[in-house]
């Protein structure tokens, strides 16, 4: 039974890899997350009731304590989610950004390439990206793996510094590391700061639904079950020192995925309907990329992985999970989840 890190295993696509490998896999999985604003574990509530499941509250930036991780848990592999990913955040405070996502992967990659010369055991090394450090496409055309890197926000600038640290770590020291390089994730335990939970909380709530500039902006967007997928098919397949593009095949300027949820909220929860009344344009934020599109062609063609969801039949499994989970949302919005963890602490 071989044994995974999972960084960032309490957040939004941590969790659901976490869920899935306990559900789908024979894989003993370590999830390592410093429970962070977005990290939450009612997210992996029934994953963690397994005897495979372990949970390391650990800051990925610690040295000592990534190395203990890999001397006390010996993995086979390490899949790096852990990462801060707002961009609007990254433009208030970049510094945590630099931290986390530069410093932290470092952090990760030495204490993976030290435990495997100390060991002698091989450890495969999955990072996990975005299709964001790409910069932006124009109307037509779609980012391969090949394209060159173009960071537009500091959110997008630290993870390009650490994909090209996972690459120097491959092509230096031999480490066996695979990247990937996702499109925008949507799905159920999604923290509300994203688009799609925030459109649905302020339409159900009532309130003004904010739209960056004119809605114009293109994303390709995925279902979080299907990257995880990908990740798996990445991480047991992929070819050492590859990239990989993981895309949904679908589209959308943020005004049609508005318009897309409120739709559904009209027929899923009528009251205060029609509730694409709400949307509200504000001023656009610095460095806001036009359009991202992925060429997922080379996964598929290597690993055989495709989304098995499309852009209608996601938004609707997501649009209908935040209606049954209001829980699960109060108590984020709250901070009571937070404030049981700290006085647990």
């Amino acid at each position: 039974m071989p044994t995974l890190l999972v960084t960032g295993g309490a957040g939004f696509i941590g969790s659901a890899l976490v869920r899935h490998l306990i559900a789908e896999t024979d894989y003993a999985v370590v999830n390592v997350d410093a429970l962070t604003y977005a990290g939450n574990l009612d997210s992996v509530a029934e994953a963690a009731r397994s005897e495979r499941y372990t949970f390391e509250p650990v800051d990925i930036c610690d040295a000592a304590e990534v190395a203990r991780l890999f001397e006390t848990h010996r993995p086979a592999g390490v899949v790096h989610l852990a990462a801060e990913s707002h961009v609007d955040r990254s433009i208030d405070g970049p510094a945590a950004f630099v931290q986390t996502n530069v410093v932290g992967t470092f952090t990760l990659l030495d204490a993976a390439r030290a435990y495997q010369k100390a060991s002698g055991a091989a450890v495969r090394f999955l990072h996990v990206s975005t299709d964001e450090v790409y910069g932006t496409l124009g109307p037509a055309g779609l980012f391969t793996e090949e394209t060159p890197v173009a960071p537009n926000s500091p959110y997008s600038a630290t993870k390009a510094a650490s994909d090209h640290l996972a690459r120097a770590y491959h092509h230096t020291y031999g480490l066996d590391v695979v990247t990937t390089n996702c499109s925008n994730n949507y799905g159920p335990y999604q923290f509300p700061e994203k688009l799609l939970p925030v459109v649905i909380l302020k339409a159900l709530a009532g309130e003004p639904i904010p739209v960056y500039g004119a809605g114009a902006n293109v994303r390709d967007w995925l279902y979080v079950d299907d990257h995880v997928r990908a990740l798996v098919e990445a991480f047991e397949r992929g070819r050492a020192g590859e990239v990989y593009n993981v895309g949904g095949h679908n589209e959308k300027t943020n005004l049609d995925v508005v318009h897309a949820v409120c739709a559904l909220l009209d027929e899923m929860s009528p009251a205060g309907a029609p509730h694409a009344r709400l949307v509200t344009f504000v001023t656009d934020r610095p460095g806001h990329d036009a359009r991202y599109a992925i060429d997922a062609a080379k996964i598929g063609r290597e690993l055989g992985w495709t989304p098995r969801e499309t852009f209608e039949s996601g938004l609707r499994k997501t649009v209908r999970w935040y209606l049954d989970h209001a829980a699960w949302t109060d108590r984020v919005l709250s901070g009571a989840y937070r404030m049981e963890r700290l006085g647990a602490a």
